[in-house]
């Protein structure tokens, strides 16, 4: 089941990330690039990095400067994000380009890396959830709030992981077919974002 090789390379990303902790730390890609164990693992890098991000954007005494230049790096991070998830779903289109696909088969409404992206965020939420149901300095009641918030994401991790597995068995049996489409993002783009095509005039 492909839940169970993603699900672990994107914990041993997490887990890589916080031997540093330090969204400037370079990846240091354990897998061969030529695996879809390099893909996933740098998948769930660049997610990491980009929630790191997010938490320091939102310190209230941040420098408007430091502000501005973080959320170009976001920008810039979410870019490279929806790329590496067309990587994955090319790998998946690939590899069952040959699969006959019968005449009674549906198409799902999220393709299979889309679904992993979920996958690897969840990764994270229960990354960060443990440790704040752990923390030795937090209320006992905080710790319990957020071990009950664990146990939800961790049913979530189960459920997700069966619908990825069966959405993937479905496509090897040609019970449904993949569809992808890019996904068009406008704002990073000078010809469709208004505000940088007008500031070229």
């Amino acid at each position: 089941m492909f839940s169970k090789i993603a699900f672990p390379i994107f914990e041993q990303s997490i887990n890589d990330y916080h031997r540093f902790d330090n969204v400037d730390q370079p990846i240091e890609n354990p897998f061969g690039k030529d695996k879809i164990e390099h893909l996933l693992y740098a998948k769930n890098w660049v997610d990491t990095v980009q929630w790191h991000y997010e938490d320091i954007i939102r310190n209230p005494a941040i420098d408007p400067v430091e502000a501005l230049v973080l959320k170009r790096k976001i920008d810039a991070s979410n870019q490279v994000r929806t790329d590496m998830v067309e990587y994955i779903d090319s790998y998946f289109l690939q590899k069952y380009s040959n699969v006959k696909v019968k005449d009674n088969a549906k198409i799902n409404s999220e393709s299979p890396a889309w679904a992993l992206d979920r996958l690897s965020i969840l990764a994270l939420k229960i990354y960060h959830m443990n440790e704040e149901a752990t923390r030795e300095d937090a209320s006992p009641e905080h710790r319990a709030k957020c071990q009950e918030k664990l146990n939800v994401l961790l049913e979530q991790k189960k459920d997700l992981s069966t619908a990825i597995d069966d959405l993937i068995t479905d496509i090897e049996n040609g019970d449904k077919y993949m569809k992808v489409y890019k996904q068009m993002k406008m704002y990073n783009d000078e010809e469709l974002n208004p505000v940088l095509y007008q500031n070229k005039k």
